[in-house]
């Protein structure tokens, strides 16, 4: 099996409560994620982000929007 480049982005949140949060708002919407460690490319800092497939990034945002979840921002990966 073969990795795709660029086939996934990440969603930066606040805190590990935020994420757990949102992976659980993204479930309940619909969107396949997984909770991983923040990449180092991203930042220094320990923490968690979620990762999904980039064509769910707009599901993704407007899920988290709705449930008035705020993001850091959606990076590719």
């Amino acid at each position: 099996m073969t990795v795709e480049k660029d086939r996934y982005a990440v969603i930066l949140l606040l805190s590990t409560s935020h994420a757990l949060r949102a992976e659980m708002i993204l479930v309940r919407a619909g969107v396949p994620n997984k909770l991983i460690p923040v990449p180092r490319q991203l930042s220094s800092d320990c923490g968690v982000c979620l990762r999904v497939d980039r064509i769910d990034c707009h599901t993704a945002e407007q899920a988290l929007a709705q449930a008035g979840l705020e993001t850091q921002g959606i990076c590719d990966i």
